[in-house]
């Protein structure tokens, strides 16, 4: 859903009307925010709660990231998103605007990257992703 966002954004920047960049700044408040944000706080809680009795690097990774996922949703990506959308919606397209707008598309992927890490850990963990094969000389 988070590269969802990120690639609906940029292609309407690029090739949308600022009425289509605001309805898609709402969008991504409301429903968006209200669906992703207890989604990944389950994510999180359930991960951690499954990590209690585990140990090891994988585990360990995954908890050292956890925290910059949270950091970066919370107090990067929510108020960005907020603003935006308010922004937008009033048609105040300005400086500030696309500071808010780079700083959204940088954190962004940024997040996508290391919940993606997680998820790749995780799978690795359950047995469901298994490690290439080294090549034999």
């Amino acid at each position: 859903m988070i590269g969802l966002f990120f690639l609906s954004t940029a292609f309407v920047e690029l090739f949308g009307t600022h009425a289509s960049v605001a309805a898609l700044k709402s969008l991504i408040v409301m429903p968006g925010l209200f669906i992703l944000v207890p989604a990944i706080a389950a994510t999180g809680a359930s991960g951690m709660a499954l990590a209690k009795s585990r140990q090891g690097r994988l585990v360990e990774a995954k908890k050292k990231r956890m925290p910059f996922i949270a950091a970066n949703g919370l107090l990067v990506l929510v108020p960005c998103a907020i603003f935006l959308d308010r922004w937008a919606s009033a048609g105040s397209f300005d400086t500030s605007f696309y500071i808010v707008q780079a700083i959204e598309l940088v954190a962004g992927p940024v997040n996508f990257s290391l919940m993606f890490l997680n998820i790749r850990d995780g799978l690795k963990m359950s047995g469901k992703l298994r490690p290439a094969a080294k090549p034999v000389r």
